[in-house]
């Protein structure tokens, strides 16, 4: 595994056997889910478990450094594509995408396992897009939006909701999925589409919106956004 990000590179030599052993802890608590020992991971990484509990402390201490490297990545792709002018950024994470497998495995057996560890996690991925968000707006690539916390909040629900679903309908429990087949397979099928309605709209004009904004709950969410202030693209 590696980040691709622009001049984010690990210190040397210090970060050498600390980073292995978390690339290997990703890909194996991918692979094969929490409950996996140390030994397994140590044996993945190609060092002792003494050594993994020397560099991380516990499992637990490994599995949130684990979290935060997950997160720095998403962070650092999801902003630098969306503050590329053009579609630049957007068409060169896609072209990438198989790369980001491990990842997607790992926040999945996070989101499959529950507990504070994966609601922390979803927590986390909410603020990043709500930052990589206000990228975007100061960049001019994304329209404002009302509630920014909220809109953040949906598509984070929106987009996890999706790919938990979609490699669950792929899952065969005779053979470990592909999940880099999986993630290109699901590019494929929602990009068109979702850059549709992200560009042109769903709704021919903001009647339902402005509907709503007039109700008790959605003047609430709009806070104190001038009534004129629009971020729909109809």
């Amino acid at each position: 595994m590696r980040s691709t990000s622009a001049g984010s590179e690990v210190p040397q030599p210090d970060m050498t056997t600390r980073a292995r052993v978390r690339d290997a802890a990703i890909t194996v608590f991918g692979n094969h889910g929490f409950s996996t020992g140390v030994r397994a991971i140590a044996t993945a990484a190609g060092v002792s478990p003494g050594l993994v509990i020397h560099h991380f402390g516990s499992k637990d201490g490994l599995r949130a450094e684990c979290d935060e490297h997950v997160l720095r990545i998403i962070r650092e792709q999801k902003a630098e594509a969306i503050s590329t002018p053009g579609p630049a950024g957007t068409m060169h994470a896609l072209a990438e995408i198989e790369q980001y497998a491990p990842l997607v495995a790992y926040i999945v057996r996070s989101f499959q396992a529950g507990g504070g560890l994966g609601e922390s996690l979803f927590e986390h991925m909410v603020e990043d897009t709500e930052q990589y968000l206000a990228l975007g707006v100061a960049a001019g690539r994304v329209r404002p939006s009302r509630n920014p916390k909220a809109r953040a909040r949906y598509l984070t629900l929106y987009n996890v909701g999706a790919m938990l679903l979609y490699l669950q309908m792929r899952a065969d429990k005779e053979a470990p999925l592909d999940y880099a087949t999986a993630i290109r397979d699901l590019a494929t099928d929602v990009t068109l589409p979702a850059l549709e309605m992200y560009t042109e709209g769903l709704l021919p004009d903001s009647s339902t919106l402005e509907a709503y904004l007039a109700t008790e709950d959605g003047a609430a969410q709009a806070g104190a956004a001038p009534a004129e202030h629009t971020d729909s693209p109809n």
